[in-house]
């Protein structure tokens, strides 16, 4: 047997059947699904400046800010899949597709014959300038402008620790 609980998802209540789950109380139900809606609409509002700038999609910044962020400019492939959370099948697209623009190079890995590491190219370097300032209005907009200072630190805190946990487990 198990509990029954009902969630409101914004158009209707739903008679849910569920194990009851320690932590789960409607408060953390509520706060998961603000934060994955302000995720997805933030996103959505960010990735649509980007192409009215004629500017790649915020999946390639992203690659390209973690390869941009170490002293050589060049990550293992699985090293980038883990600090981009992508699968290895998905970042071997994307690291195919910025290949192809020019943004950045596979290089061989002398070490082992297996590996190869994903490096920055000069014109990815520009692209990622290029990209920022679209990048930074739009979390300024959309997300920024509507949060206190007291706000944004909490956020950061408790996120962190969410990661932190997601991370070790």
């Amino acid at each position: 047997m198990c509990a029954t609980t009902f969630l409101y998802d914004g158009c209707m209540e739903k008679k849910v059947c569920a194990d009851v789950v320690v932590g789960l109380d409607r408060g953390r139900v509520d706060a998961w699904r603000a934060l994955i809606t302000a995720n997805a609409l933030v996103i959505e509002k960010i990735e649509r400046a980007l192409v009215e700038a004629g500017l790649p999609p915020l999946g390639w910044y992203d690659v390209l800010l973690e390869i941009s962020g170490v002293p050589d400019g060049r990550l293992r492939m699985h090293e980038l899949a883990r600090a981009v959370v992508l699968s290895r099948s998905g970042l071997t697209r994307l690291v195919d597709r910025l290949e192809g623009a020019g943004l950045l190079k596979r290089e061989p890995d002398s070490t082992d014959r297996r590996g190869s590491y994903a490096a920055i190219t000069d014109e990815g370097r520009a692209v990622l300038r290029r990209m920022w300032p679209v990048y930074a209005a739009g979390i300024a907009e959309h997300f920024g402008e509507h949060l206190t200072d007291d706000e944004a630190r909490v956020i950061v805190t408790a996120l962190g620790r969410v990661a932190d946990a997601a991370r070790s487990h």
